[in-house]
C-alpha cells in the first residue's frame, strides 16, 4: 500500500508541475471548475450511500479527498502562484493520507499499526517533498531574477569597455578624423 501512495503522489506532483507551467485560467473558467468539482463532489457522495461499513467510509473519504484536491489544484490555476500549487501538493498529501487510514480500519492489531504508521510516513514524505518543491521553485524565480540583474550589469560593463577601447583607439588619430571616430563611437555605444 505504501509504494501505491508514493506513486500516485508522484504521477499528481507531475501533473502538478506540467499545470503549473500552463499560466492562470480565466475567472470564468475558475468559476464553471468550482461548479464541475461540486456536482461530481455530489455524485461521488451519493455513489456512497448505497454501501456500509467501513466500505462506506473509504468511499466518503475518497470523495471528500477527491473535491479537496481538486479544488486546490482549481485554486492554483486560478491563483498561478507557488503558494497555491505548494497548497495543492499538500492537499492530496492530507488526502491521500485521510484514505489510506481508512482503509487501515479494515485491520486490526500489529497490521493496523503498520498500516497506519506506513500511512503516516507517505503524508510526512508527500508535505515534505511539496515543502522541498516550494522552496526550491521559489529559489529559482529569485535566481533567475538575479542572474538577469548580474547579466544586464554584465552587458553594461562589457560596452562601457568596449566604448573605452573605441575611445582609446580614436586617441591615436588626429583633427576631423579623431573627430568622426570619437562621433562613430558614442553613437555605437549610446553615448
Amino acid at each position: 500500500m505504501g509504494k501505491w501512495i508514493i506513486s500516485l503522489s508522484t504521477c499528481v506532483g507531475l501533473i502538478l508541475a506540467t499545470a503549473a507551467n500552463a499560466g492562470p485560467i480565466s475567472k470564468d473558467a475558475y468559476d464553471a471548475e468550482k461548479d464541475r468539482i461540486a456536482a461530481t463532489a455530489k455524485a461521488d457522495k451519493a455513489a456512497c450511500a448505497s454501501m456500509t461499513g467501513n466500505a462506506k467510509d473509504i468511499c466518503v473519504e475518497q470523495a471528500r479527498a477527491k473535491e479537496k484536491v481538486a479544488k486546490a489544484e482549481n485554486e492554483a490555476d486560478y491563483k498561478d502562484t507557488e503558494k497555491a500549487r505548494y497548497n495543492a501538493r499538500v492537499a492530496k498529501a492530507e488526502g491521500d493520507y485521510a484514505v489510506a487510514k481508512e482503509k487501515c480500519d479494515d485491520l486490526s492489531g500489529n497490521r493496523k499499526d503498520v498500516c497506519v504508521k506506513e500511512a503516516k510516513s507517505a503524508q510526512v514524505r508527500a508535505k515534505q517533498d511539496a515543502k522541498v518543491a516550494h522552496v526550491s521553485n521559489e529559489a529559482n524565480k529569485t535566481a533567475a531574477v538575479k542572474k538577469d540583474d548580474v547579466r544586464k550589469d554584465a552587458m553594461e560593463d562589457k560596452r562601457d569597455a568596449e566604448y573605452k577601447v573605441a575611445i582609446e583607439k580614436c586617441d591615436a588619430l588626429s583633427g576631423a578624423a579623431k573627430d568622426t571616430c570619437v562621433s562613430q563611437a558614442k553613437a555605437k555605444y549610446g553615448r
